[in-house]
């Protein structure tokens, strides 16, 4: 066992691609070897997540410095971690959940929780000598995951109300790996004048990078995008995906949605959006409806076949709530964020029940994301058929997708994931 103990655990405040405070945290093992670890957060935070513990203090970031979670890590997790195996990640995380004991681990902070996690689960691979995504698939690494891009983004953006948060494109035909890379970059960009041709405007960005939806009409943007992709020859290679991300356009007290100019229901909303899915051909529509809307999921999944249901919001990646989503049978499957959760234990057993019940898990980075993202990791090792990366735009959205070539050029015989049996258009 010698060499296998925690013998320190570090911790500081650093920044995320927004510029917002983080926590991140070193574990270092009795032989010297590193994990490293940190967590990212969304601009779409569902309300069940696991708790980001920020100051609250105006004078530092505005209020969104991280001190008091990295001081939890330092004086409250360190001393009950240190002398661990640091190979036994379900105890180390255990702990964490027990030393918190709350539901949303709101005391320590679960951003505290979760880069400790994180932290543990790479100096175990350092131990290995191994990277960690080969120790999580244990050498079988067979195929990468097809990437996602999110190349418009709605929400509310110079006085336009886009409900819908995110409007993906997937090369779920590519041939490989750099076919698939390419066709989300050239897209992309062909977009831009796409949408200056249509609007007389120059194209702006948006807060997760992609360009602002210049419409409100849902099947506007989604024309916009169809052109770029015609203009750039990939038309049979490329389909469409949804983040609608909707609770931040639903009414509590009406139990109404804003769409486009108009209030809608939730059975109105389902049959605008099983519209949608017949006149083009998505692979997935992500929280279509509001995260506590289970009898309209419900409804959505039986009628709306031409897709598939994947919650977020409406799961947090948390192993209770997919497993009530899955005995209703109101979704295929969910996007797999760790961080939303708040340790990778939870996050594999999410994974793993997916996976026992023939349902889709999708990992996916967060909008405020960093270089070297654990999901990454995750989506090889695990060997996921299709993620979701964000934009082809800036530096940590970038990293994720030459992780993904890099990766493919060191195994032989890899090759591009197979999602032939997923797509329902």
């Amino acid at each position: 066992m010698s060499g296998f103990q925690i013998k320190e655990v570090r911790a500081r405040q650093i920044l995320d691609c927004k510029c917002r405070p983080m926590v991140e945290v070193d574990i270092v093992t009795e032989n010297g070897r590193i994990g490293r670890g940190a967590a990212p957060t969304g601009n779409s935070v569902g309300m069940y997540e696991s708790y980001v513990l920020r100051d609250q203090d105006p004078k530092e970031y505005y209020g969104m410095g991280v001190r008091k979670a990295v001081a939890n890590v330092k004086e409250k997790i360190a001393p009950a971690l240190v002398g661990m195996d640091v190979r036994d990640q379900r105890k180390i995380d255990e702990t964490m959940i027990c030393l918190d004991g709350t539901d949303n681990k709101s005391n320590l902070g679960g951003n505290a929780v979760y880069s400790t996690s994180i932290a543990a689960y790479r100096a175990a691979a350092a131990l290995a000598d191994r990277e960690l995504y080969d120790y999580i698939a244990d050498g079988n690494i067979k195929t990468v995951p097809i990437p996602s891009f999110n190349v418009m983004n709605g929400g509310r953006n110079y006085g336009i109300n886009q409900a819908f948060n995110e409007f993906i494109i997937m090369p779920y035909k590519a041939r490989d790996i750099e076919e698939a890379v390419e066709i989300g970059v050239e897209v992309f960009q062909k977009l831009e004048s796409v949408i200056e041709k249509h609007t007389g405007k120059q194209a702006m960005v948006g807060k997760s990078y992609g360009w602002v939806a210049p419409f409100e009409d849902p099947e506007k943007v989604l024309d916009l995008i169809s052109e770029a992709v015609s203009l750039c020859g990939y038309q049979d290679k490329v389909a469409f995906a949804l983040d609608c991300a909707i609770s931040d356009f639903y009414d509590k007290k009406t139990g109404l949605y804003y769409l486009n100019g108009r209030r809608l229901t939730s059975q109105e909303l389902i049959a605008y959006d099983k519209k949608l899915t017949e006149k083009y051909n998505f692979v997935f529509i992500e929280d279509m409806l509001d995260e506590d809307d289970w009898e309209g999921f419900k409804k959505a999944h039986e009628q709306i076949s031409r897709t598939l249901i994947i919650g977020d919001d409406f799961c947090v990646s948390n192993p209770a709530r997919i497993r009530k989503a899955h005995e209703m049978n109101a979704i295929d499957g969910f996007i797999l964020k760790p961080n939303q959760v708040g340790t990778i234990t939870e996050a594999l057993d999410a994974h793993k029940y997916a996976v026992d019940n023939h349902m889709i898990s999708i990992t996916s980075g967060r909008s405020g994301g960093v270089v070297g993202d654990v999901v990454m990791d995750l989506a090889v090792g695990l060997q996921i058929g299709f993620i979701k990366n964000g934009c082809p735009r800036s530096g940590e959205r970038i990293d994720k997708l030459n992780f993904l070539l890099r990766v493919n050029s060191l195994y032989k015989d890899c090759s591009l994931a197979d999602i032939s049996g997923l797509i329902r258009f």
